[in-house]
């Protein structure tokens, strides 16, 4: 089949069509990237303070926890159904509905990270003055960042997928030619469009790992450095830091 052919004939693969709606591919990718990168960032802000929360009061963890598992069991077009009273037809449903599917495995993420610095490392920084606030944004959370930033990679490759839901309130990126696609049984749109969403899933986990690899180097040793590596990664770095104060 001939590539001016191709979308006469309703073939799944079709060069004609990637040139003919390239401007519209490319609206609903910029579209599908900015839902999602604004998602994952409020989620963030959102989730660092509820874990210290959780963390700091432990009659707080549980209810805590329990909601935003809860909020991750409830189906996304139900979710985005139930906000749509609140924030009408636009863009909020999504980012909303996305924010709160992102809370459960970054607000656990944060803890899990907080929770693996090690002891002696937090010893360390108290017996250098450190008040709570400087050793939570000088010594724990770099030292969590790998815990934090797998579940940033999570959430966003997931993120990335549940956009093209918000397709039902016309804000779904690359969802929106999906579902007009599976409409008309337009196969190269649905393929096209299915293939770009998996495109940026890989993508934006490669970045973010890429990120991760740049912030964490004292991890790219640890297979080899033994059981006490975290220990006395977190002991020099506040020695580090200490002395560069």
């Amino acid at each position: 089949m001939s590539a001016k052919g191709c979308l006469a004939a309703n073939e799944w693969i079709c060069g004609e069509y990637v040139r003919t709606r390239s401007q519209e591919l490319t609206d609903a990718t910029v579209q599908h990237v900015w839902i999602t990168a604004v998602s994952v960032g409020i989620g963030l802000l959102v989730a660092f303070p509820l874990a210290l929360l959780a963390r700091r009061w432990r009659a707080a963890a549980g209810p805590i926890l329990g909601l935003t598992t809860v909020l991750y069991t409830v189906p996304s077009l139900a979710m985005f159904a139930l906000l749509m009273p609140v924030f009408g037809v636009s863009a909020a449903v999504v980012v909303t509905g996305l924010v709160l599917y992102s809370l459960t495995v970054l607000v656990r993420n944060i803890l899990a990270g907080l929770a693996s610095v090690p002891a002696d490392a937090r010893e360390a920084a108290r017996g250098m003055g450190y008040g709570p606030t400087r050793l939570l944004f000088e010594v724990e959370l770099p030292l969590a960042l790998p815990a934090v930033m797998a579940g940033v990679r999570i959430v966003t490759v997931s993120t990335v997928s549940l956009t093209t839901v918000g397709a039902i309130v016309g804000f779904g990126g690359l969802g929106n030619l999906i579902y007009d696609g599976m409409d008309s049984f337009f196969k190269a749109q649905v393929l096209t469009a299915s293939a770009l969403c998996v495109l940026l899933a890989v993508v934006a986990d490669v970045l973010l790992l890429g990120v991760q690899w740049l912030l964490t180097p004292w991890t790219r040793g640890r297979g080899r450095a033994g059981d006490g590596a975290g220990k006395r990664i977190g002991t020099r770095r506040v020695a580090r830091v200490a002395k560069a104060g």
